[in-house]
């Protein structure tokens, strides 16, 4: 893991919460990541319990790697679990984690020093321990379900009684029919018990088989146990987090056991699932003993005595119903979304509008899409742009606050990449550029999906105060379908994070549908969901101008002029004299000029100069940008020529006058118009014709009312309304005959 010092991360983890699986992947993980055994072997030391000198070496070389290795992130997981926060270091998250965001992270739902502190239910005055059980019993398994005990112990080295490895071979049902007529001897029905240890119970059914993890046949339980807390504490907190408890059983000890939903479907989703349950129990301050996450682990069985005290119930089915709505309450109060406001006290006090980096166009903090055509100069557009904000410049003719700026390149190699930078810049010739301004993040070959890239984005980005973050393009790092605007909203989600985050805009391109992109909307040409369109502040679409070949003589024919005209003035005195301001105006007279004025060779060192520029004059494309923005009134068209390598706005207003492939002109629409108009005419006289036939032969020429005519049209008579109205008839109110009216022939 980059930038992350695994032996600082271990100094947070206590091996001795860790269980023989986990300590190995701590090993797996430093070889992994290339430290040595003597690392693993100081930090395992910390744990005197279970240490034992040269053994993290000799297992060490056991370790070869495989197809799923352990890698650092699993030490780091650890860490997080037993309390540790990142502190800004980078590790991937989900899609609908919240970036950098401590808040989700802790998972704090108890305010320090807002924890009302409850009394625990005392136990029966007089115990019924059978009672007790088969309470226990009926809550937590089914009557077909073996049920794993221990009342056998024994003092180990420590002076402390340790369980036996117990029975396991009888069902809840024949336990619970055994108690009902045992008349509270539960050591009549389990075999008995020292006062001195108590006795336990595995709240998991078993196989029947023995009682390790994978003789657990159902992950329904994880116990959560702390005995670092006053007992009222542990019991106010578990309440008070609303942990789904099928069953809270007091110890008789110093700690209190609750049994708690987690209903997994398998172990993998088990451990996951206790995981989450424990960081969230840490966070808020229970600390826990994790070597009681496994499935098949002991707890305390109510119904007797240890030493002196009961082991008894202390509540039941209390908290969310069930794991999957303890999650979601839990993160709902951690969603990190801000409260609403009133808006007459909001009014009072309105909060500034963010500068404006792109003038009329984008704010800082603010998000904008360009798009348009594979190989239509985006990259280069983008490149200018950085530019501009780093020199505080024109783009395409909009003006650009100075800032600093980070171009993500996904799509180039570096050293096209910085070769093209070096040749905007070049061109534009900029007096006291300042290149500083501009970080280059070079990601060819080592681009992430964009879930991935946000939380390294910012971490990086983070350490400067930039302006703005251009990424090109984005399709390098789609997630999911483009098409699915669920997926793609999560996707844009991820620039909303970055700009939250590092309070920059963010900008970034994409490309085109397929197909003439003339005959759509500017906000229907970007290839995809309609969410992309939709979600950025500012959309700017580039459409290529279909130039024709008298206008591209046009062009050439004018720079013709400007070259043959900037070397006359350079090599003749008053040549006003010799110039007339018609000739200005032909390129064919202005070449004749330089032929006549100049010298041959002067003209040969001019040819060489115009030549590439009437070649480019003939290679540059016309392109449109409109605009569609949420924060800014509607933008006006902007026209530019792309003349490799940049944009420059289009000062002829020759552009204006082009259409997109497959757009119509102006005129050719406003023929359309007259054609519909003029069939629409057309119609209606016809329709009139077959009206005034109808009307003499429907009944023999005598009047007609609505009904017979509609018989004889084979029509409804409101659609027959209808032709008459349209047509120059009336009804007459008091005969219902109809009759015809002065008709305007406009």
């Amino acid at each position: 893991m980059q930038n992350t010092n695994l032996q600082d991360v271990l100094s947070h983890i206590d091996p001795s919460q860790l269980d023989y699986q986990e300590w190995c992947n701590v090993g797996m993980a430093l070889k992994l990541e290339g430290y040595t055994a003597d690392v693993w072997e100081q930090w395992s030391a910390r744990d005197p319990g279970r240490y034992h000198a040269g053994e993290c070496f000799r297992k060490w070389n056991s370790f070869h790697g495989n197809d799923t290795p352990v890698t650092a992130g699993t030490i780091v997981q650890y860490a997080i679990n037993q309390g540790w926060s990142p502190a800004g270091e980078g590790y991937e998250i989900g899609w609908d984690e919240s970036i950098g965001s401590s808040k989700d992270r802790d998972l704090k739902v108890i305010k320090e020093g807002w924890l009302e502190v409850q009394d625990i239910p005392q136990p029966p005055k007089k115990m019924d321990g059978a009672k007790e059980l088969i309470r226990y019993l009926s809550i937590l398994f089914e009557q077909s379900e073996n049920v794993g005990y221990v009342t056998e112990s024994y003092l180990n080295e420590d002076g402390r009684y340790v369980p036996t490895k117990g029975a396991y071979d009888r069902t809840a049902g024949q336990l619970i029919q055994a108690l009902s007529t045992c008349k509270g001897d539960i050591g009549s029905v389990l075999g008995d018990y020292k006062k001195e240890a108590g006795a336990w119970i595995r709240f998991n059914p078993l196989d029947g088989k023995g009682v390790k993890n994978e003789n657990v046949t159902e992950f329904r339980y994880a116990l959560v146990e702390s005995d670092t807390l006053d007992l009222s504490k542990q019991y106010s907190l578990m309440k008070e987090l609303q942990l789904p408890i099928a069953i809270m059983v007091h110890s008789g000890g110093k700690s209190i056991h609750a049994i708690v939903r987690i209903d997994a479907q398998n172990y993998d989703e088990y451990r996951k699932r206790v995981d989450y349950l424990y960081s969230v129990c840490q966070k808020n301050g229970m600390q826990l003993d994790r070597q009681n996450r496994n499935p098949s682990r002991l707890s305390r069985l109510p119904g007797v005595y240890r030493k002196d005290k009961p082991q008894y119930i202390i509540a039941e089915n209390i908290g969310c119903e069930n794991f999957l709505a303890w999650k979601e309450y839990i993160e709902s109060i951690n969603d990190n979304l801000p409260d609403s406001e009133n808006l007459g006290e909001a009014l009072k006090n309105l909060p500034p509008l963010a500068p404006e980096l792109i003038k009329g166009v984008l704010r800082k903090g603010h998000k904008m899409l360009i798009s348009g055509p594979s190989k239509a100069g985006k990259s280069f557009a983008l490149i200018e742009l950085c530019i501009a904000i780093a020199e505080g410049g024109d783009w395409i003719g909009m003006p650009c606050s100075e800032g600093t700026v980070m171009y993500v390149n996904l799509e180039l190699d570096r050293a096209s990449c910085l070769n093209r930078f070096a040749e905007v810049y070049r061109i534009l010739q900029i007096k006291d550029p300042h290149p500083e301004n501009i970080e280059i993040w070079n990601l060819r070959g080592s681009s992430t999906p964009m879930d991935k890239l946000a939380p390294k984005l910012i971490r990086r980005a983070s350490k400067k105060n930039f302006t703005a973050i251009i990424i090109d393009p984005i399709y390098k790092v789609i997630t999911g379908d483009e098409n699915s605007a669920d997926q793609m909203s999560l996707f844009c989600n991820q620039f909303d994070k970055i700009c939250t985050e590092l309070n920059c805009a963010v900008i970034y391109c994409h490309h085109h549908s397929k197909g003439k992109q003339g005959q759509k909307s500017s906000m229907d040409r970007a290839s995809g969901s309609g969410v992309f369109a939709r979600d950025p502040d500012a959309l700017l679409d580039m459409i290529e101008l279909e130039v024709p070949l008298s206008s591209r003589e046009e062009l050439v024919h004018r720079v013709t002029r400007e070259v043959c005209l900037k070397w006359i003035k350079m090599c003749v005195s008053n040549w006003e004299d010799k110039v007339s301001q018609d000739d200005v105006c032909s390129h064919v007279a202005m070449m004749t000029a330089c032929n006549t004025l100049l010298s041959p060779q002067t003209v040969k060192v001019m040819m060489n100069e115009l030549t590439p520029l009437q070649e480019a004059a003939r290679r540059k494309t016309g392109w449109r940008i409109e605009g569609i923005l949420r924060e800014f009134e509607p933008m006006s068209p902007r026209y530019a020529w792309f003349e490799y390598p940049i944009h420059k706005v289009d000062e002829s207003d020759m552009l204006k006058t082009l259409c997109a492939n497959g757009e119509k002109k102006r005129g050719d629409i406003d023929k359309a118009r007259e054609a519909r108009k003029s069939n629409a005419a057309k119609k209606r006289l016809s329709k009139r014709e077959e009206i005034e036939n109808a009307l003499l032969l429907a009944n023999g020429g005598d009047p007609v009312g609505v009904k017979e005519l509609a018989d004889y049209m084979d029509a409804r008579p409101d659609t027959v309304r209808k032709w008459l109205r349209e047509n120059g008839y009336a009804i007459d109110k008091q005969t219902g005959n109809i009759v015809e009216v002065e008709v305007d022939e406009k």
